[in-house]
């Protein structure tokens, strides 16, 4: 049987290459010390612990901040899935919502969370749970906006550190976050996702369809060989929700 080689891009490879590159950077160097560590970030005072995505190291995580800080949260129940040091959470709080629970799978990041609430002066809003994407709360709607910016690569995660980047082979770890979502949100709410243009947007559109999502581009900002990416991701009825998911299978994420 002939063998099939798949021919790459010379910017694909290069893509490819800048991102393992940065992987092995932030690995050694930002996911891996042992020491707990403060930085600022988004105009908040955070502690991030060993093994927790750093916020002001990563570009991510004030992007999506502040996109927050423009959203209407008066008032509204939010959570904040992969919350790592917990920066969307505050953002979150800062912006009005009256209630905010950061999730996180590593115990540092539930920790780190209720830790940066104190240290901002949100300790009576913000609150974080150790879980396995919403799976420690009951599937009913108690949010009215999720937040989530989830490992962008599939891969099997080298440790508990890892699965801030990587989500499994085929978002394997992050495949049942928009059944979730979908359960936990209140009727009108929203859900917010923000993905790396070299994340396998086309697998990740077909398992928010799946689950009843129509998603809209709501913003974007590029960086050398790659861009952040926003979605606003809202619930539509049983029978708009099969077209979507058929028309899921043919590309990936689109702006509404």
């Amino acid at each position: 049987m002939p063998v099939r080689i798949e021919q790459q891009s010379p910017q694909t490879a290069l893509r490819r290459l800048f991102r393992t590159v940065i992987h092995r950077l932030s690995y050694r160097f930002i996911y891996e010390p042992k020491r707990t560590r403060t930085t600022r970030a988004a105009g908040f005072s955070m502690t991030v612990p060993p093994t927790v995505f750093h916020p002001r190291w990563f570009l991510t995580s004030e992007f999506f901040a502040s996109f927050i800080g423009n959203l209407d949260l008066a008032g509204k129940r939010v959570a904040d899935v992969g919350t790592g040091s917990g920066i969307l959470a505050l953002a979150a709080a800062r912006a009005g919502a009256a209630k905010v629970v950061g999730f996180d799978i590593n115990p540092n990041a539930a920790f780190a969370v209720a830790e940066n609430a104190r240290r901002n002066g949100l300790a009576e809003k913000v609150e974080g749970l150790c879980s396995d994407l919403m799976a420690a709360v009951p599937a009913e709607p108690a949010f009215d906006v999720i937040l989530s910016s989830p490992p962008s690569f599939p891969g099997e995660p080298l440790d508990l550190a890892d699965r801030a980047w990587h989500a499994g082979p085929e978002y394997r770890d992050i495949a049942a976050l928009f059944q979730q979502a979908s359960e936990r949100l209140s009727p009108d709410g929203k859900m917010y996702l923000l993905l790396s243009s070299d994340s396998d947007l086309a697998l990740l559109h077909h398992l928010s369809a799946q689950a009843g999502f129509e998603a809209a581009l709501v913003a974007e900002r590029s960086i050398l060989l790659e861009s952040f990416i926003l979605y606003e991701l809202n619930r539509i009825s049983a029978a708009e929700a099969l077209p979507v998911a058929r028309g899921a299978a043919e590309g990936a994420f689109v702006p509404t």
